[in-house]
């Protein structure tokens, strides 16, 4: 990546207006014509949203967006379609014991819809905002019980695949546990016993750090102080003994590949980590045993790998990813990252939403860091720059999408061809259009010299 001068979110600020008000009448359309037994809209088909019966992950992120872009434009109508919608359907996803997902569902409504409250942006209303705590609590406690030991004091967060699982997602959701911490809960066991919430949080991130990223240590063949920051989707692990038994990957190329959506949700899930976790007095880590001054150093060492990852070898010189660092003909685009990534070319598809999920990352870590993140910072807001303009910011009024050139699922062929080319290109997806909102917001809020997180309220 080349971050070719320096830029300022003010400098951002008019395309962000832009997105905002497109957004902001794309999410009223799908509302408007969005029935709840369509399922969660996941991703677009010809620019048209359709649901895909897996899980239902994103089904929080559709009202979330209604949520975001009230926030920057005041309309009624936006708050009515988040918090009712929240209201009549999100309650299941807080008791979801099926899936590590609670912090996409959850803190994107919920979670969300009580920062507004704290903010003075909707009205006080005590039991309004106990409702959206509860929420929270009970979430964080539900996703921290669908846990797997391991020994020596490790273990994690399985995925939806089963207790074996360990997937890199779970760093961007495993913030809800967080949340409920803040908010004063733990997970209650057998014979009454109490389960930090943050203590799953820490070991989780620990558990993530050791298997999930590889930081050129010679783990394996591939684990070369070049490829340093590389992250596999999936760390897989015997559930009776709980040995690891090897990387792997659902939706990325291969286990010693890097899938960028993957490497996002590292990027961006550590480097929130890192800012939430400075706020926490010393007290609440030496109640389980923990330092807070390693627990930090974990966190930033792997939100830097990451990151470093990202910028040096995972994008094109624009800042915008391939789906895939290594996938089967990444080869015949030639030197790709010497240049901007071209979402048309005919062998592999650019994923726009791990573009904007990285960009989140790269601004939080610069900020924490100060100074000595002034690099990421930067490229933080060259990638948003890129994705808030054509090709990749949806302008058509017929597109349902915000952000196009968005891939789900490529290893099971689950996104469209459009006619005449040969890869998938064009389309959206939920997730990738809540997150470029979000990290919208962040741009908006910098520029005003204010900031925004999922544990604080300005």
């Amino acid at each position: 990546m080349k971050v070719e001068r320096q830029r300022t979110p003010q400098e951002l600020a008019p395309a962000v207006t832009r997105l905002f008000k497109l957004a902001s009448d794309k999410t009223k359309r799908i509302a408007a014509r969005w029935q709840v037994s369509m399922g969660a809209p996941v991703v677009t088909r010809a620019g048209e949203y359709a649901g895909r019966n897996w899980t239902q992950w994103t089904q929080g992120f559709a009202y979330g967006n209604a949520i975001l872009c009230y926030d920057i434009t005041r309309d009624p109508k936006l708050l009515q379609i988040g918090r009712e919608n929240t209201l009549q359907h999100m309650a299941e996803h807080i008791t979801h014991i099926g899936v590590h997902d609670h912090g996409f569902n959850n803190l994107s409504t919920y979670g969300q819809l009580r920062r507004l409250m704290q903010e003075g942006i909707i009205p006080q209303n005590e039991w309004e905002m106990s409702f959206y705590e509860l929420a929270l609590k009970s979430s964080g406690a539900v996703q921290a019980a669908r846990w797997t030991d391991l020994p020596e004091g490790e273990g994690f967060i399985h995925s939806f695949n089963g207790s074996h699982s360990l997937f890199i997602d779970t760093m961007r959701t495993v913030r809800i546990c967080g949340v409920a911490h803040t908010l004063g809960h733990t997970l209650l066991g057998e014979q009454d016993r109490s389960i930090s919430l943050l203590e799953r949080l820490l070991t989780h991130a620990k558990t993530s750090s050791r298997f999930n990223i590889y930081y050129g240590e010679g783990r394996d063949s591939y684990d070369t102080p070049e490829l340093r920051g590389r992250t596999v989707h999936e760390a897989v692990f015997n559930p009776k003994s709980g040995t690891f038994r090897c990387p792997s990957t659902q939706q990325g190329y291969s286990a010693f590949t890097t899938w960028t959506r993957g490497l996002a949700w590292a990027m961006l899930g550590y480097a929130e980590e890192l800012e939430f976790l400075a706020t926490l007095p010393e007290s609440d880590f030496i109640a389980i045993g923990e330092n807070k001054a390693d627990a930090l150093a974990l966190m930033e060492k792997a939100a830097r790998a990451t990151c470093d990852f990202y910028i040096q070898q995972g994008t094109a010189s624009d800042g915008i990813c391939y789906w895939d660092t290594g996938a089967a003909q990444m080869h015949k685009l030639g030197d790709w990252m010497s240049r901007p990534a071209d979402p048309f070319n005919d062998y592999e598809p650019v994923d726009s939403s791990a573009s904007a999920i990285a960009a989140q990352g790269l601004l939080r870590l610069g900020r924490v860091l100060g100074k000595d993140g002034e690099a990421y910072f930067q490229a933080g807001l060259a990638v948003a720059d890129a994705l808030l303009q054509e090709p990749y910011l949806s302008t058509g009024a017929a597109h349902e999408g915000i952000l196009l050139h968005s891939i789900y699922h490529r290893p099971n062929g689950w996104d469209y061809t459009p006619p005449g080319a040969k890869i998938p290109q064009g389309e959206s997806s939920m997730w990738g259009d809540y997150h470029m909102l979000e990290l919208s917001l962040l741009l908006h809020r910098l520029g005003q010299g204010k900031y925004y997180t999922f544990f604080d309220a300005e």
